[in-house]
């Protein structure tokens, strides 16, 4: 998308050489009024030059004629994204040429980024501005400004513009484009065509001559004696599970990590996961909620479909309150008429909500497999283990050993639920991830 003026208006603005000159003259008109007050002409004369340099190197600046800025409409949060910029001069001779952006701050850290273009020939310049995005949504870039200086570097003219350029945040999907996910598609027990999966799984396929090496445990002992020869079970792995992905978008998962909200680090693993899910022939869902619900797809079964997820993953809110898991949670309940795999993202802050979450989730696994997904909390790693160096890092070495020592215990009651546990750090979470629901899905238990 490109955003070109039909007219550019100029103002002269004097320059960082040009106030440094200033500086400098400003003393020397002092020198000479008090060592000669006869000659008391020369210093407003010094500023009359000054001016005059100031003014004469911005016309020979020249005039611009064009100025674009080119975003992209749609971008993925935490991926590296450039703007970029263009512009175009009428004569004269330029010394540098900047520009300088606005925007929310989901785009630009601040809500503004600076960049020096970079000349093509005389008359055309152009740069990239790189960025961030920093949280999903829709993005505004809001103005441009255009800034160059004359050939002496003293006078400058500037022009601004109003942009009014939307750009979607989408959520970011590299770990899904990774090889690494990719080549674990195309696996000899995971390919991208959708198949018979046997070997593994707990639905009866059919029966094979018993192998060296296959497990003894699958032996069908009645159709061996039948037979008068060893005959083994081939079982097919277990196809049409639902997955609902459940998020809790409250408070403590839209603090950062490493830069990036921890809801949208989760939507990225769920997603990855989602992919590898629908591959393999599963359903998937998404689930959003905070002080209440606010989202819940319908079941997408192929993989052609996926980019609803992608989208309805999108408009999951940030929310800074805390999540009602007993609301949330019993509401995905009733709306699943069959047992179900539910991935829950969340973390949590207090004892109070911590205990409210378990109960929720308890209430959970009576009918549903509940895989929990936490962030390993590096921050709180990090100061509990530093050495001391004096009464105030000690006292918070300790209350973070103590908040570690919480968030282990809230793990360990939820593992005696039978609830799965996964915590990792925020890069390893989506390939934990991704193998957690493959070892679940090659024992059968989700059916």
């Amino acid at each position: 998308m490109a955003t070109t003026p039909t007219r550019l208006r100029a103002r002269v603005v004097p320059t960082a050489r040009a106030a440094a000159l200033v500086v400098v003259a400003a003393p020397v008109a002092v020198l000479i009024a008090a060592l000669a007050p006869e000659a008391w002409v020369i210093a407003p004369l010094i500023g009359a030059v000054v001016l005059g340099l100031i003014l004469l190197d911005a016309a020979l600046a020249g005039r611009a004629t064009d100025l674009a800025v080119t975003a992209p409409r749609d971008v993925e949060v935490g991926h590296d994204e450039t703007f970029r910029i263009a512009a175009a001069f009428a004569g004269g001779r330029r010394s540098s040429v900047s520009a300088a952006v606005s925007s929310d701050a989901r785009l630009l850290p601040g809500g503004r980024a600076e960049r020096t273009l970079d000349p093509l020939d005389r008359n055309s310049w152009q740069g990239a501005l790189a960025y961030v995005p920093s949280r999903r949504g829709t993005g505004t870039l809001e103005h441009v400004w255009l800034r160059w200086a004359g050939p002496l570097g003293l006078g400058a003219r500037q022009v601004a513009r109003t942009l009014d350029q939307a750009v979607r945040v989408l959520p970011n999907l590299s770990l899904t484009r990774s090889p690494t996910l990719q080549a674990y598609l195309k696996d000899a027990q995971f390919g991208l065509i959708a198949r018979r999966i046997r070997g593994e799984g707990t639905m009866f396929e059919a029966l094979a001559e018993y192998q060296p090496g296959m497990d003894r445990r699958r032996i069908d002992w009645k159709a061996s004696a039948r037979h008068a020869h060893l005959y083994a079970k081939e079982m097919e792995a277990e196809r049409n599970n639902q997955i609902v992905f459940a998020f809790d978008c409250g408070q403590a998962m839209c603090e950062p990590v490493a830069g990036m909200a921890r809801i949208d680090r989760a939507v990225s693993a769920a997603l990855a996961t989602a992919y590898v899910a629908l591959k393999g022939g599963d359903r998937a869902a998404l689930f959003g909620f905070a002080a209440r619900p606010e989202v819940f797809t319908p079941f997408v079964a192929d993989a052609r479909d996926f980019h609803r997820l992608q989208g309805a993953a999108a408009a999951l809110d940030y929310h800074a309150q805390e999540p009602n898991f007993t609301l949330a949670l019993a509401t995905l309940a009733g709306r699943l008429q069959r047992r179900s795999l539910i991935v829950v993202f969340s973390d949590f802050t207090d004892p109070t909500s911590a205990q409210l979450m378990i109960e929720s989730i308890g209430r959970l696994t009576q009918r549903h497999l509940v895989l929990f997904v936490t962030m390993a909390d590096a921050e709180l790693d990090e100061l509990a283990t530093r050495p001391p160096a004096d009464m105030q890092s000690l006292a918070m070495a300790a209350t973070a050993d103590a908040l570690l020592r919480q968030r282990a215990l809230v793990l360990s009651r939820l593992r005696q639920l039978g609830v799965d546990v996964i915590e990792a750090p925020h890069d390893k979470i989506g390939m934990r991830l991704i193998d957690s629901y493959m070892a679940i899905k090659r024992k059968g238990a989700i059916g």
